[in-house]
């Protein structure tokens, strides 16, 4: 998915192990994301709440020092519920992640994983943005439509009106 018709999402790669996040870091920057990374899952909560708008993904292990990867998928969602967030473990267990999809998590993925796998949820990411920006937008039509419905249905109602008026006015000329 390359990033280059828009203005570059940014990406928090919240991971431990230097090697797995130096990979998705250069992956990312590869496809023109805006990268940002730490190892730490306090420090990427602190990175989330002071800036909620900044990420519109991030890429976390569930076991990190700190602040585990479920408390970076908590404070991300309460921040900023439109953060695309994507648990990334070699911890797996069913317990994990059905937390992690109650938590609203956007994908969890167990490691070892393919940059294929990546890519995948990356094209995925996309066709749901682009899902939620043409619902934004068919709301917003369909708000003026009905605007434009009920705007239409009182010039209605009024003309009705002021042609009862009118011949109430007519009647009361002709018995005065």
């Amino acid at each position: 998915m390359q990033q280059t018709s828009r203005a570059a999402a940014s990406v928090l790669v919240v991971e431990d192990d230097p090697d797995v996040r130096d990979l998705l870091v250069e992956h990312f920057k590869d496809r023109g994301f805006d990268v940002a990374a730490t190892g730490d899952g306090r420090a990427a909560v602190t990175a989330v709440t002071r800036e909620p708008s900044r990420y519109t993904l991030i890429f976390t292990d569930l076991n990190l020092p700190g602040a585990d990867g479920l408390a970076v998928l908590e404070a991300a969602r309460s921040a900023n519920p439109a953060i695309r967030v994507v648990i990334i473990t070699g911890y797996a267990s069913l317990d994990s992640a059905i937390q992690a999809v109650r938590l609203g998590a956007f994908d969890y993925l167990t490691k070892p994983f393919s940059i294929g796998q990546i890519d995948l949820v990356l094209q995925r990411a996309a066709q749901s943005e682009a899902l939620e920006l043409e619902n934004r937008e068919l709301a917003r039509r369909s708000s003026e439509d009905s605007a434009d419905r009920l705007a239409s249905d009182l010039l209605a109602r009024l003309g009705d009106i002021e042609a009862r008026l009118a011949a109430i006015e007519r009647l009361l000329r002709a018995r005065f």
